[in-house]
């Protein structure tokens, strides 16, 4: 039987994520910067599909399929149904002034700066599983988690989604003409 070393197998893992990152961020940066809706939102699938994959290199199977069933699956047919009933006529579209767009920038740059600075002062948690010995890939142990101490941000998100399903039907709406 061959040994493979520990080095080579991190190597592989760290080739893979840089992979899988590089697909992500160019899938990402396509989708907001694409002219057509059709292809930003395919452009956002495969970023989903290769946020997934990240989710299977830190052994989160669970995690993974349901990102694919719920993510690239069921949000992006309502993406798409939004897109395919809204009335994007070029013609039709009202161009931003220069001062929604300068603070459309800011606004991200600073989110990105909040973010960064969140990331360096993050402790890893590799410790806490060895500590606990509780298996958090377990769906018991993750419902647990999700209904007992993240109960109100999940009930938030169902509520989001709910307010998106409203906003669809009423945009796909025909307005009454007066006769």
């Amino acid at each position: 039987m061959i040994h493979i070393p520990d080095f080579a197998h991190a190597s592989t893992v760290q080739i893979i994520f840089c992979f899988l990152a590089f697909i992500t961020l160019l899938t990402a940066f396509l989708a907001i910067f694409s002219r057509n809706p059709i292809h930003s939102a395919l452009y956002l699938v495969i970023s989903f599909f290769s946020i997934a994959g990240h989710y299977l290199l830190l052994n989160s199977q669970f995690l993974a399929i349901v990102h694919v069933i719920v993510y690239s699956g069921a949000i992006m047919i309502l993406f798409l149904f939004t897109i395919m009933l809204m009335n994007l006529n070029k013609q039709n579209e009202v161009h931003k002034p220069r001062i929604t767009r300068l603070g459309a920038i800011v606004s991200f740059c600073l989110i990105c700066i909040v973010l960064i600075m969140i990331f360096i002062n993050s402790k890893p948690i590799e410790g806490e599983y060895i500590a606990t010995g509780e298996d958090y890939q377990s769906i018991n142990v993750l419902g647990r988690v999700l209904l007992n101490e993240y109960m109100v941000p999940f009930e938030f998100a169902s509520i989001l989604l709910l307010t998106a399903m409203i906003g669809v039907v009423l945009l796909s709406k025909k307005e009454k003409t007066e006769k």
